[in-house]
């Protein structure tokens, strides 16, 4: 393979020899060479992003707007139909009025009976006053030979002749109905008592009512005619419309500019854990967000900064350990390489090499398991908590540290009990603090091991008898790579084992604590939260 030193670092260029494949094996001769290239990928294009305060605002004034217009709908339905009834209930009160009036069939001002239509309806039209936007007349069929139209007068005037054929009252409508012809014709000859027309004073409601001669008579009948002019009225329905159309696009507005300021008081939360998450790098984990309030976005503030603290403690331990591990196996390493480096031929020597590199792959292999260890112990499921037998676990504790050296062990009490623990890790630390006991005092010294429930913990405890801790190294020694000032073996190991046994402990929620003088020795106690069973704990000296 060949690369063109003319390319740009960010493509390679691979050239096949004719002969075949790159590998060189035999294959049918290629023409020409045969190239891939490889470039750098094309940007994807960002997808565009509305802002959520935009659509928070569009979205409410949509339904505002659909609010609106529903509520403007139904107003003016409610008030073209309460119009309308308000028509038809003057027509109906119009009606009924004058069909009571010729139920008496008696003129009031002489007592008399009437004797034919047109006084009927001619004395009913001079006692009426009806509205500006009302028109009432009557209608007398013509009479046998000749008929004339004479207009009736106003109340008190001159009455016209009795087979007049059109009467109406003097007051002046908007628009004379009796005195258009077509009118006239459209009302008398539909077949509907009620209906409505379009004039040039706009549209008007009528209704008609036959009137028959008194019984007994002959004479020519008639039509009593209301009309009802319902411009105005739609006038004002308009008007009152228009109004609150106007107030509705104001209330809009105002709509509009409270959603914008109060989606911009909600996102701002929001907006700044977005900013805040866009200048968090792996350098820079210490930003947080103010929580105030107690809404869903205060709730999402708190759990983005739970976040920021699992990550920046998953982002430390990372580093940690990757600090931890090149601080310790660089020594190792470097042993290892200056004894093979300066390895002869001799066999002794090869010999003593080899075991002196043994030992610190050994002791390597050691370092880089408690570092996975101490690594692990932040994961949720370092601990398994089960039910565990007290006693059981005391006395398997006993049974494993014993061996770990040449000391007087002494299982001094055990707790009777049931708690939720994980027994694998709980005897891993407690070994750890027996291995520390038999290294730091002299062999033939008594090493105490023991457990108690205590109100609602649990207590194991390893005591030797050993050099003491100062106790301004109470808190070091529990610190990673913290090893003792010195052995009574003169060894020493890798300062993990006190942290080890620190996160055991704290991922039981529990803590270890330290009782130790320099020359008193040292007594290392894992305290672990659990439900105290029914029953209490019972303490046995045993030797």
């Amino acid at each position: 393979m060949t690369t063109d030193p003319d390319e740009s670092p960010d493509s390679t260029t691979v050239r096949i020899p004719p002969g075949g494949r790159p590998g060189g094996g035999s294959g049918a001769t290629s023409l020409f060479p045969t190239m891939v290239i490889r470039g750098p990928q094309p940007e994807l294009p960002q997808r565009r992003r509305i802002p959520a305060r935009l659509l928070i605002m569009a979205w409410l004034v949509l339904l505002m707007t659909a609010v609106l217009v529903l509520v403007n709908v139904v107003t003016w339905s409610a008030l073209t139909t309460r119009g309308e009834e308000r028509v038809d209930r003057a027509l109906s009160q119009e009606t009924a009025e004058f069909e009571e009036f010729a139920s008496i069939g008696v003129d009031p001002r002489t007592g008399e009976p009437f004797t034919d239509v047109s006084s009927l309806i001619r004395v009913y039209l001079e006692r009426q006053y009806p509205d500006d936007a009302e028109i009432l007349f009557g209608w007398v069929d013509e009479s046998t030979g000749e008929s004339s139209r004479q207009r009736g007068g106003a109340p008190g005037g001159e009455a016209p002749p009795a087979d007049s054929g059109r009467l109406r009252h003097g007051q002046e409508p908007p628009h004379d109905l009796s005195a258009d012809p077509e009118a006239v014709g459209e009302i008398l000859d539909s077949p509907d008592a009620r209906g409505s027309l379009d004039t040039p004073a706009g549209p008007v409601r009528w209704e008609k009512v036959r009137v028959l001669p008194p019984d007994g008579r002959d004479g020519p009948a008639g039509w009593f005619v209301i009309g009802y002019f319902t411009a105005e009225e739609q006038d004002t329905i308009g008007s009152t419309m228009g109004t609150i159309a106007l107030v509705s696009g104001l209330g809009l507005l105002a709509a509009a500019t409270a959603a914008w300021w109060v989606a911009g008081r909600i996102l701002a939360p929001v907006r700044l854990v977005r900013q805040t998450a866009a200048a968090i790098g792996e350098e820079d984990l210490t930003q947080r967000i103010e929580v105030s309030g107690r809404d869903d976005i205060a709730a999402l503030a708190e759990q983005f900064n739970s976040m920021l603290d699992r990550l920046e403690g998953a982002f430390t331990a990372q580093r940690r350990f990757v600090d931890d591990a090149g601080h310790e196996l660089r020594t190792p390493i470097t042993i290892v390489r200056g004894h093979l480096e300066l390895m002869g031929d001799d066999p002794e020597e090869r010999r003593e090499v080899v075991r002196l590199v043994t030992d610190e792959l050994d002791r390597m292999g050691r370092i880089v398991e408690d570092l996975l260890l101490l690594a692990k112990a932040q994961q949720p499921d370092f601990v398994r908590p089960e039910p565990v037998s007290l006693a059981e676990l005391t006395s398997d504790i006993d049974a494993k540290v014993r061996p770990l050296g040449d000391r007087s062990w002494r299982l001094e009490a055990i707790a009777d009990g049931t708690a939720r623990l994980d027994p694998q890790r709980v005897t891993q630390a407690m070994v750890q603090l027996a291995a520390n006991a038999v290294r730091y005092s002299p062999a033939g010294s008594t090493v105490r091991i023991g457990s108690a429930l205590v109100g609602s913990d649990v207590r194991l405890w390893v005591a030797d008898q050993g050099s003491g801790i100062p106790a301004e190294d109470h808190g070091r020694v529990f610190e990673r790579f913290s090893r003792g000032r010195r052995t009574e073996r003169g060894e020493g190991g890798a300062g993990l084992g006190l942290a080890i046994v620190r996160a055991i402990a704290e991922a039981h929620h529990g803590r270890v604590d330290l009782r130790s003088a320099p020359g008193q020795g040292s007594t290392f106690t894992l305290v672990l939260p659990v439900d105290r069973p029914a029953g209490g704990s019972i303490g046995r000296e045993q030797a």
